[in-house]
């Protein structure tokens, strides 16, 4: 079948992914049609897959940069794979089965690309590494959770690793969303912002959909998204809660807007985009740097939960306000949290005249709206269309996201 002829039947696709919070698998499957300005998508299922607590620990302290073997590492990767194609066949019980899985994986690393002087690699000696990377040094990205072996155990071809084609060409490989964003959520008259709130905050930038409103889209990682309030809400209880559900505890305290101005001058809130982070900027050693701020100004529980909310809050705003041509008319909120009721109150304080709601309010799920993008990448990758958006990522052209495992059936 042609690619084009193909993409006029709806496919069934399972999108999969785990965020910086590790706090689950999100699972999507959804059925698409079109190509781009006319596609598609229909979510017939979503849930959400926990990891085993002892696998949520292991990668946890591989992202906080525990040392480990290689044999170690195999083991997790596998471990990843395993439960993520767990996750893919349960989605589909009662279901039309998918004959194609996008997985993002688990991201454990992530090195953002960076600007280096003239003649650092090779000194201009001919040598390829001097050819073709003579003033930056590439990024790299690290997630696990074996496509060709997701393909195996699900039964279904895989596509997975979506963002290293990005990075091998300059770019950051990340955010990958916002050409997603832009044919599902573009609007003929409104210029809106997609403010995905997981672990880290990430935004697209949608103007009007006129001339040449694709390569006037911007994207980037806004900073610190639940990271950094998941992580104080383990310290302060000891372990016992994981989360502060629907932002209630933080919404007893009082914010401490000394301590989130100081916070707002570190370096990459003022670097302009493209740009991407994580866990290794905004993790654990970051917030041990806040709360032995925090102590000179006496903060309870409660106020210390508030003030590094406000944080998530006025480091989006601080984006908007300084890399966006303008306010968007519109903000969309996706990801765990936008289920944070105060950090959402906190984000519409901040931007009194421009409405904060959920994707959910346009048709399209809160929850489940990364997972989607993943199925939606998987399906261009498998069309042959490229998925990065140049403007986002800081790549200089577009390129095919994805390496492709078909599924393989053993024979006896």
């Amino acid at each position: 079948m042609h690619p084009t002829e193909q993409a006029t039947v709806p496919t069934r696709v399972i999108g999969l992914i785990s965020g910086t919070s590790v706090d689950g698998i999100d699972a999507a499957l959804v059925e698409i049609s079109g190509q781009e300005l006319d596609l598609k998508v229909e979510l017939v299922a979503g849930a959400t897959y926990p990891y085993p607590a002892e696998l949520r620990e292991k990668i946890l302290a591989v992202c906080a940069g525990e040392a480990i073997s290689m044999a170690e590492l195999a083991e997790i990767d596998d471990a990843i794979a395993f439960v993520f194609a767990e996750a893919a066949q349960n989605i589909q019980i009662g279901y039309q089965p998918a004959s194609l899985i996008g997985s993002h994986g688990q991201t454990v690393y992530h090195r953002p690309p960076q600007k280096m002087d003239k003649g650092t690699w090779g000194q201009g000696d001919g040598s390829i590494l001097s050819k073709t990377i003579p003033l930056s040094s590439l990024g790299y990205t690290l997630q696990l959770g074996r496509g060709d072996l997701i393909a195996h155990l699900a039964g279904i071809t895989t596509v997975s690793n979506f963002r290293v084609a990005d990075i091998a060409i300059g770019g950051h490989g990340a955010p990958l969303v916002p050409r997603v964003d832009a044919y599902l959520l573009s609007h003929p008259q409104e210029a809106r912002c997609i403010q995905n709130i997981g672990g880290i905050g990430n935004v697209a930038y949608i103007p009007p959909r006129r001339d040449n409103w694709l390569e006037k889209m911007r994207g980037w990682d806004t900073g610190p998204g639940n990271s950094l309030l998941d992580l104080a809400v383990e310290h302060l209880t000891n372990g016992a809660k994981t989360y502060d559900e629907n932002g209630q505890w933080a919404a007893t305290g009082t914010p401490c807007q000394p301590l989130v101005e100081q916070w707002l001058t570190q370096d990459y809130f003022q670097l302009p985009p493209p740009k991407s982070t994580g866990r290794e900027l905004f993790g654990v050693t970051y917030l041990q740097q806040c709360l032995q701020a925090a102590e000179a100004y006496q903060l309870s529980p409660a106020d210390i939960l508030a003030t590094l909310t406000e944080l998530t809050a006025a480091s989006i705003v601080h984006s908007y306000r300084t890399f966006l041509p303008q306010l968007p008319d519109r903000v969309l909120l996706c990801g765990g949290g936008s289920r944070n009721l105060y950090l959402k109150q906190r984000l519409q304080s901040l931007l009194p005249s421009v409405p904060v709601l959920t994707t959910d309010e346009v048709g399209l799920s809160a929850d489940f709206k990364e997972a989607i993008a993943f199925a939606v990448l998987a399906y261009w990758r498998q069309l042959g269309i490229p998925g990065n958006l140049p403007s986002a990522t800081g790549a200089p052209q577009e390129v095919l996201l994805g390496e492709i495992y078909p599924s393989i059936e053993l024979t006896t």
